[in-house]
């Protein structure tokens, strides 16, 4: 059973009682679950996802997956809402889309694949599930009046993704003849994510092929651990019809062999070297370019070089940080690892003249702005790493992180209003409305701002508690 089925199934077998005091989201109307109520649906179930131990947001990984499935989401015929993908520690091969467009990726998914189109792959059929809106189409099948509380749903999408347990627990429930009309109707839906990711994968530019080398692995591995299947498999059961399927329409299409990108090469190996113990990581980059055991030099030189600074072997980086310079050209994610190999060693001023460099090079790289501030500010520049962090906010105003790193700033320099009010938008970007207002009533207290920074953050919080009332009366419908 998919995991986006299961989920909704699952919590509409939880007992009122376990959900009882808990907020809920209300009645979906039957013939009007839109795209309007996917999204908000997803946005309410994303804001429990975030705060799970598991949501890996870091910058560079992030923004990769997020780069990849916009590319691939661009040429689906169906897009017609925005996508968000998200990454999630767990060393699992799996991942899955949520409503309203947002896609959970886990980072076993990334390390395990074998090719940047084994990753598109996955992307495009769970993109495909999105915009055919299967999750949509599934509570007005089963006719249900009422989605069960977001908190449970939150702990069902994150144990479900790794174990089948979940399954079983409805099962304990009584929903045994539920779950089974409801493989029947998913097995349709998966046959269909695979055949529009197909034609996805192929219109992105990446070989079509990688989606049945992807399985047959999967299915190697699973004949090899009995009983051990992976989470994939778990979650987007596999049949020999939905394979044969995908293999008849692979072989009316030309071979392409697809490079990797450069991009998909260091992601790769900076969550290796970052989720990893740094004894493990250390060992697998040097034991590989030892024997020359790696689909990419300069990837692994990368991860040791991560793994390095892990270590706080700060020579130790700054030499192996020269040699990966030796066989890779000017990059993004290079320059911000050589800039902060730079200011972890202690030399600042080399740091700060790296830092303003790399960003005339690559001036949208989000990862060397938020680098760049936290230097400044961990060497009491706040006034500086204010420009840097109000200059990107002018392009990237939705970005959590940048108001969290001004609202630091503001801290140091003690502007108490303007610090309560970066807090409370970067809380608002994050899903935490009623955060997001409590933050905002403190900055009115603080007694410290001009008339226009006040009549302005009085305006954002009516904003503000409109949108916490709205989401209540959405919550406590029955």
């Amino acid at each position: 059973m998919t995991l986006r089925y299961l989920l909704i199934l699952l919590l509409v077998a939880i007992p009122r009682a376990v959900a009882e005091g808990l907020p809920e989201l209300g009645e979906v109307a039957q013939s009007d679950f839109s795209p309007a109520h996917e999204r908000r649906l997803g946005e309410s179930i994303m804001r429990e996802v975030r705060a799970d131990r598991s949501f890996y947001d870091e910058i560079e990984a992030t923004d990769y997956v997020n780069n990849l499935g916009d590319r691939l989401a661009s040429h689906s015929n169906e897009a017609r809402q925005n996508f968000d993908f998200f990454l999630l520690r767990d060393s699992q091969i799996n991942a899955f889309a949520l409503p309203g467009g947002f896609v959970g990726v886990n980072t076993g998914l990334i390390l395990n694949a074998q090719s940047e189109s084994e990753v598109a792959s996955v992307l495009a059929h769970e993109i495909a599930h999105v915009t055919q809106r299967h999750i949509a189409r599934m509570v007005v099948q089963q006719k249900q009046s009422q989605i069960a509380s977001l908190a449970a749903m939150a702990v069902a999408i994150l144990a479900a993704r790794a174990s089948s347990q979940a399954a079983q627990a409805a099962l304990a429930f009584g929903q045994a003849g539920a779950i089974q009309s409801q493989l029947n109707f998913t097995r349709d839906n998966e046959r269909e994510a695979d055949r529009v990711g197909l034609q996805i994968l192929e219109r992105a530019g990446f070989d079509p092929h990688a989606m049945t080398a992807f399985f047959d692995r999967l299915q190697r591995v699973t004949r090899i651990y009995e009983g051990g299947a992976p989470s994939y498999l778990r979650t987007h059961p596999l049949n020999f019809e939905r394979i044969a399927d995908v293999q008849n329409r692979v072989e009316s299409l030309p071979y392409r062999q697809i490079a990797d990108s450069v991009e998909f090469q260091l992601i790769r190996a900076k969550l290796r070297a970052e989720l990893d113990s740094p004894r493990d990581a250390l060992a697998f980059f040097r034991e590989g370019l030892a024997e020359r055991r790696y689909l990419s030099e300069a990837a692994s030189r990368y991860g040791l070089t991560l793994s390095l600074l892990r270590t706080e072997d700060y020579a130790g980086a700054r030499k192996e940080f020269a040699a990966l310079r030796k066989v890779l050209p000017a990059n993004a994610i290079v320059e911000t690892l050589g800039c902060r190999v730079q200011f972890a060693a202690g030399d600042l001023k080399a740091a700060s003249v790296c830092f303003q460099d790399a960003l005339r090079l690559f001036p949208g790289h989000r990862a060397l702005v938020h680098e760049f501030a936290n230097a400044l500010l961990a060497t009491g520049q706040a006034q500086e790493a204010l420009k840097v962090v109000e200059s990107r906010l002018q392009v990237q105003s939705e970005d959590y992180k940048l108001y969290l790193l001004q609202a630091r700033a503001y801290a140091m320099l003690n502007r108490r209003l303007a610090q309560h009010r970066a807090q409370g938008e970067a809380y608002a970007r994050m899903g935490n409305i009623a955060g997001a207002v409590e933050q905002m009533q403190i900055a009115l207290k603080s007694g410290d701002g001009d008339f226009f920074l006040m009549s302005s953050t009085e305006a954002r919080l009516r904003e503000l508690r409109r949108l916490h009332d709205e989401l209540r009366r959405d919550a406590g419908k029955r």
